[in-house]
């Protein structure tokens, strides 16, 4: 399907591995000009050619004004700004849970996605195709049992993104959420191994009760994600504003 997503300006937030990688590089697979930001400057070296690479921690607010600065300066502007960073966070019990931990989590999932968008949104009311995807997760829709920080966040990561669709809509610019659920990958084996030793269980057990939960039993690809978030970005989903899209295999529980 073409896209016309030729010469779009595109920001990924942690696009240097995982999801966003996938993220970022299906973009320039379209001839998208593709600029991320990350905190792992190793994988920020590694990045392949047609994506640009700038170190930012989201949750610094210092650095993320850096960060637009540069971007929107190589870019000549943004089309699209992708909020993907995100840490699973702590694992346990609420009682058990370090304030530290739950702060640190917040400030990453949430807040680190108004500090982006904050600065993104004056480039996107001057686009003529503006749109900006937040990633939400399922555990933003039903919880997350041992999970309450990363769910916290990420159900605000709904609202906020609900927010925005409403105050931008007459600038033109679309706000949507993309709601993952079990995705293929090491972040995705760490939280199922750390559920697992909480629980005293095998991985395979944990892995087994996960999918007992979903209609489709099997990971969700990033590519996938990456072709949702793709198809919002182009203009063919220039009418879908303020939805949080579950990308899930109809999970009906995360467990």
């Amino acid at each position: 399907m073409e896209l016309g997503l030729a010469g779009h300006r595109v920001i990924v937030t942690a696009g240097a591995g995982g999801i966003g990688l996938a993220i970022a590089e299906a973009f320039a697979e379209e001839g998208a000009r593709v600029v991320v930001c990350d905190v792992d400057a190793g994988a920020l070296a590694a990045l392949p050619g047609g994506i640009e690479g700038l170190a930012c921690d989201v949750a610094d607010r210092a650095a993320v004004g850096t960060f637009m600065e540069q971007a929107l300066d190589r870019l000549g502007g943004l089309d699209t700004l992708v909020n993907n960073a995100g840490i699973a966070g702590p694992t346990g019990p609420v009682e058990e849970i370090p304030p530290e931990a739950w702060d640190t989590c917040l400030q990453v999932c949430l807040t680190g996605q108004f500090n982006m968008a904050r600065l993104a949104v004056p480039a996107l009311k001057a686009s003529a195709n503006g749109s900006l995807v937040n990633v939400s997760s399922l555990a933003g829709r039903v919880g997350f049992a041992l999970r309450s920080p990363y769910a916290a966040a990420k159900w605000g990561v709904i609202g906020f993104t609900r927010s925005l669709a409403i105050e931008l809509g007459g600038a033109g610019v679309r706000v949507n959420a993309i709601l993952p659920g079990l995705v293929a990958g090491d972040r995705q084996r760490r939280v199922l191994e750390a559920k697992a030793q909480a629980r005293g269980q095998s991985f395979a057990e944990t892995e087994a009760q996960a999918f007992s939960y979903t209609s489709i039993k099997d990971y969700v690809t990033p590519r996938q994600i990456a072709d949702q978030i793709l198809f919002l970005a182009s203009e063919r989903g220039r009418t879908i504003s303020g939805q949080a899209i579950s990308v899930c295999g109809d999970t009906q529980m995360l467990a």
